[in-house]
């Protein structure tokens, strides 16, 4: 599998992780498993991202 669709893939799954977490936490009222949500949601966007400006330059 190609590095740029395996970024993409990855990422779309730790933004759903964190999304997931974000709202457990939020449920819970548990602000720091709220926040590690927050943060692995963005690091999947980060990575999806990455994924998508390797897919444009062909690596």
């Amino acid at each position: 599998m190609k590095s740029s669709i395996r970024d993409t893939a990855e990422g779309a799954f730790h933004e759903l992780k964190g999304t997931a977490r974000e709202i457990a936490g939020r449920l819970n009222e548990d602000p720091d498993l709220e926040a590690k949500g927050i943060d692995e949601k963005i690091a999947g966007k980060v990575q999806e991202k990455l994924g998508q400006i390797k897919k444009v330059l062909g690596k």
